[in-house]
């Protein structure tokens, strides 16, 4: 099984953000002033739990900045930025959702940060014996997968096509952590997840690695939004989350970073 850290809820958490900045890693150069102010993120769901404790630190050296988190479907998140929902920034599953705000001029500089690899995610003790893909075939298997649309289902599509498998899922979920959370309830023998969603369900369930299946995986990217209303608190965020400390955090929650 996959090591485990706590999971958090998707949704939109706000965090007010007190106290003194400390050293090391801060966002800003020395000599550019404080930060102060809001800022809204829109980020993938698999991003709850690296990003809730990301902002916690960034806030920590930021004491001026009210982060508020709002996690769910890229796709869904990326169509809400094109509709004029206020967001600063955007941090993304996928290049292809990524690209459609950037095409729509919205995306400043995106940057990719981390990847991320499917897993098999199963109830704790694998009760309808899971051993791969080809199980996702058998229509005696209650099958989880997230919608097309979405990236990790369109990460799904591509190694269930590479590997020959048509899948008979029993649900399509609008993000990954709706299809982790059937597994968690034992509502279905099995989903695509991404490994660090698995990571995040501690010992609910367990893990079967897909690491080198072909198109499992899907590079993450972070960009400051062209309308962003804080843009400079907006920049030193992304900056952030480039920078040493978030980074090891991501590695820590099981993304792959450079």
């Amino acid at each position: 099984m996959i090591l485990p850290v706590r999971a958090a809820a998707v949704g939109v958490i706000t965090l007010a953000l007190n106290g003194c900045a400390t050293e090391g890693g801060t966002a800003l150069p020395p000599g550019e002033g404080h930060l102060n102010g809001a800022i809204v993120v829109f980020a993938a769901a698999s991003l709850t739990d690296s990003f809730t404790t990301i902002a916690g630190s960034f806030g920590e050296e930021n004491p001026g900045v009210r982060v508020t988190l709002n996690f769910g479907g890229s796709t869904g998140l990326a169509a809400g930025i094109l509709a004029g929902a206020p967001a600063d920034l955007f941090a993304a599953a996928s290049s292809e959702t990524m690209r459609a705000v950037s095409d729509a001029g919205l995306a400043v500089e995106p940057t990719v940060f981390a990847r991320n690899f499917l897993a098999i995610a199963v109830p704790e003790g694998n009760p309808a014996g899971i051993t791969g893909l080809a199980d996702f075939a058998d229509p005696a298997k209650r099958i989880a997968l997230c919608a097309p649309r979405v990236p990790c289902g369109a990460a799904a599509a591509r190694v269930l096509d590479a590997a020959g498998i048509n899948a008979v899922p029993d649900t399509l979920e609008e993000d990954v952590r709706a299809a982790l959370t059937k597994v968690e309830l034992g509502e279905v023998d099995a989903a695509l997840v991404y490994r660090t969603d698995v990571l995040a369900a501690d010992a609910r369930v367990d893990g079967i690695e897909l690491r080198q299946a072909a198109g499992a995986g899907n590079d993450y990217s972070i960009t400051r939004l062209s309308d962003a209303r804080n843009p400079r608190a907006a920049a030193a965020f992304a900056t952030y989350v480039l920078g040493p400390k978030a980074q090891d955090l991501l590695g820590e929650a099981g993304f792959e970073i450079d």
